[in-house]
C-alpha cells in the first residue's frame, strides 16, 4: 500500500539487475516508495491498473509489449498516468514515439542517481522532463523526412542481409519497386548506400536488432 505523502513508483524493466538497482535507489529517498515491479510490458499494464502508482519508470525495450505499447495502454486507461521512460536507446525516433505515446519524460540509463531522482520528482508532479541531450536528439529529427511504413519494412529486411529480389518476394512487390523504395530511403536518411542506411536507421531508432 502507498503511504500518504510518498511518491508511489512502479518499476517496469525486464533486466533483474537494472530493476533491483532502481528499487534500491528509490528506497534511499524518504519521499518515494516502490509499489510494484514489472518484468514485461503486459505486466506493467496489469500492475498499473492494480496499484495506480504516481509514476511508472518504464523501460523502452521489453518482452510481450515494449514500453511504448505499454505506455499507450496505460494512458488509455488513465489519461493522468505519469510515465518516465528510462532506456539505453537515444535515437530520435525512439524518443519521438515515447513522447507521442504519452511519456512525460525520457532519461537514459547512463544517468546518475542525482540526475534520475529530480526527473522522477518532476514527472510525478506533472511536469515534462527532457534533458538537453535528449532534446538535441529530438530536434535533429526536423532535418529528416519521415519514412513510410513500406520503407521501414524494406529497411527491416535489408538489416537481415536480403538482396533486392528477396525483399521483393517477401513483400510481394517487384525488384524495381524495391530499388525505388531504397532510393527514397537513402534520400530521406541522407545516406548513399545500404550499409549507411542500416547504420543510420539503427542509430536513430527506426529499427532495432
Amino acid at each position: 500500500m502507498k503511504k500518504e505523502g510518498k511518491i508511489g513508483i512502479l518499476v517496469a524493466d525486464d533486466h533483474f539487475i537494472v530493476r533491483m538497482g532502481l528499487i534500491a535507489l528509490v528506497n534511499t529517498e524518504a519521499k518515494m516508495m516502490i509499489v510494484g515491479e514489472a518484468t514485461d510490458g503486459n505486466q506493467a499494464v496489469e500492475l498499473y491498473a492494480k496499484y495506480k502508482p504516481d509514476l511508472v519508470l518504464m523501460d523502452l525495450r521489453m518482452p510481450m509489449k515494449d514500453g511504448i505499447e505499454a505506455t499507450l495502454e496505460i494512458r488509455a486507461q488513465d489519461a493522468n498516468a505519469r510515465v518516465l521512460m528510462l532506456t539505453t536507446f537515444d535515437g530520435d525516433t525512439d524518443i519521438h514515439k515515447a513522447l507521442q505515446a504519452g511519456a512525460q519524460g525520457y532519461v537514459l540509463k547512463s544517468a546518475t542517481g542525482q540526475e534520475l531522482i529530480p526527473a522522477i520528482e518532476a514527472v510525478a508532479a506533472g511536469h515534462r522532463w527532457i534533458p538537453k541531450d535528449i532534446a538535441k536528439r529530438l530536434a535533429s529529427r526536423k532535418v529528416f523526412e519521415e519514412l513510410t511504413a513500406r520503407e521501414v519494412q524494406v529497411l527491416q529486411l535489408l538489416v537481415k542481409g536480403l538482396a533486392n529480389k528477396q525483399i521483393g518476394d517477401m513483400l510481394n512487390i517487384t525488384e524495381h519497386t524495391v530499388k525505388d523504395h531504397l532510393k527514397s530511403v537513402y534520400g530521406k536518411l541522407q545516406v548513399v548506400d545500404r550499409t549507411e542506411a542500416v547504420t543510420a536507421a539503427i542509430h536513430r531508432g527506426i529499427i532495432h536488432l
